[in-house]
């Protein structure tokens, strides 16, 4: 593998309620396997020494889906939130959740509160989960908030992104077979490398984070230049 290492890696996690539908398993089953997997990828990603690892999770749009998809989601998030990404906490995992926060229960944003203050000076890794987030969303709501201080340069507005502490992904991945954004790091993602694999997000796997990392060590970066 490549010495070139990312610093931050963006991954749009996509295919869970496929994977799960062609095992014949329950929709919600593949949202609960694709919680695992997040797990397990941070612990990857920070073995092979990046820095930061940025998991698209939950969409501004999928608020649109069916009442107990999404009932079931939040309870998932709830869970998560509270029980897995405490255990990465105490594996000097920093934990960071943007979006609009403001949409979810008072439960939820309490123990996302918590996560966050209980591994604010962790060091090994942050994980910056993306929970009722949309690039545009963000944008609009960094525009509002530059705009008060006056003239807008590139500088300042990014202090007012919800990823104003984020380096800007090295690296998007997207699981699932599709070969589009959706919505994801809209401002941030306008020099990264683009990976579309047709693995559903379950099925990910140590071999295709190293097979990306190979590839993109060999991948020539000029931003422009």
């Amino acid at each position: 593998m490549s010495n070139k290492t990312p610093e931050c890696i963006g991954i749009i996690l996509d295919g869970n309620r496929r994977w799960a539908k062609e095992k014949n398993l329950p929709t919600l089953e593949g949202h609960r396997k694709g919680l695992d997997m997040l797990v397990e990828t941070t612990k990857w990603v920070r073995d092979r020494d990046a820095k930061h690892l940025v998991a698209y999770a939950f969409s501004t749009e999928n608020w649109k889906r069916s009442e107990e998809e999404v009932s079931y989601l939040m309870n998932l998030i709830l869970e998560g939130v509270k029980k897995e990404l405490s255990k990465l906490s105490d594996e000097n995992v920093r934990i960071r959740i943007v979006g609009q926060r403001e949409r979810f229960s008072e439960e939820v944003q309490e123990a996302i509160q918590t996560a966050e203050d209980k591994s604010k000076n962790n060091t090994g890794i942050t994980l910056w989960v993306c929970l009722s987030y949309g690039g545009r969303a963000e944008i609009i709501n960094a525009a509002n908030a530059a705009t008060k201080e006056g003239e807008i340069d590139e500088e300042m507005f990014e202090k007012h992104l919800w990823t104003a502490e984020m380096p800007d992904p090295d690296i998007v991945i997207r699981t699932g077979g599709e070969k589009r954004l959706s919505n994801f790091l809209m401002w941030q993602s306008v020099y990264s490398e683009l990976f579309f694999i047709d693995t559903y997000w379950p099925d990910f796997s140590e071999e295709a984070l190293d097979a990306i990392l190979k590839e993109y060590g060999e991948r020539e970066r000029r931003h422009g230049r």
